[in-house]
């Protein structure tokens, strides 16, 4: 992606998926540095260890404001600067409505929701010391289209693309920008996750792929560009978005 040479990169959930795609892509396109916030100290380390030199890894539990501000402050000092921010960590929940707990709600909302929160508040101060930068939070398809038995989720995704509209309004006079990227089903450890224990796996994933107008799952990597795009001088007037790269299931 062109625009991000020299750019210097946290990532949120960066130890897989689509935050470890974004990591890659970028440093392929010639980024000065990722630093990788991740709560998974073993999946942190191998991916740090993939990436190479120009790549850090940092613990850190998004929902945890200490935590948050902790490693934020210290990618600052790894990386010299912030230039853009990808909030792609996120837990899912399927649940019905009865059956939700109070501790599974409040972790959905707390990891998917306030975590882009906290991180972007503790970013904000050295973006604008840059002069500028992006913010992009992975949202979802079910943040523009509900589904079924999966209440917390939708709603936490929901919330994060208003949230990115919000601040985008704020955060303009600071020539800092916020949008949103809303993925389909990705082949990601947290997609897999959602059909592989079912008692038909296959006749699950069959069936989330019809959902779908491009009949199939995205790769990670296809989610990446869109981020990338974002986070470089490509989407210069683009700010309070919400992108759907969901191979046609919203719509919207």
């Amino acid at each position: 992606m062109r625009g991000i040479e020299g750019k210097a990169f946290v990532i949120t959930g960066g130890a897989s998926g689509i935050g470890l795609a974004v990591a890659l892509l970028a440093l392929q396109g010639g980024a000065a540095g990722v630093c990788l916030i991740d709560h998974e100290p073993a999946a942190l380390a191998q991916a740090v260890q993939s990436l190479g030199r120009n790549a850090h890894g940092l613990l850190g539990d998004v929902a945890d404001a200490a935590q948050v501000a902790q490693a934020v402050a210290a990618s600052a000092l790894r990386l010299g600067r912030i230039d853009a921010v990808v909030n792609a960590a996120g837990v899912d929940h399927v649940a019905a409505l009865e059956a939700m707990t109070d501790e599974a709600w409040a972790r959905i909302l707390a990891v998917n929701l306030t975590g882009p929160m906290l991180v972007s508040r503790a970013a904000v101060p050295h973006l604008r010391a840059a002069g500028g930068g992006t913010i992009v939070n992975i949202a979802s398809g079910a943040g523009l289209a509900p589904l079924r038995e999966r209440s917390a989720y939708c709603a936490s995704k929901a919330g994060v693309i208003m949230l990115g509209k919000a601040l985008a309004m704020e955060l303009a006079p600071d020539n800092i920008r916020v949008n949103a990227v809303c993925p389909g089903a990705v082949d990601t450890p947290l997609f897999r996750g959602s059909y592989e224990h079912t008692v038909d796996p296959a006749a699950t994933l069959e069936t989330i792929r019809q959902r779908y107008a491009l009949q199939r799952v995205a790769r990670p990597e296809e989610i990446a560009e869109a981020v990338l795009y974002l986070s470089s001088p490509a989407s210069s007037y683009v700010t309070g978005t919400a992108h759907a790269v969901d191979g046609g299931r919203t719509f919207h």
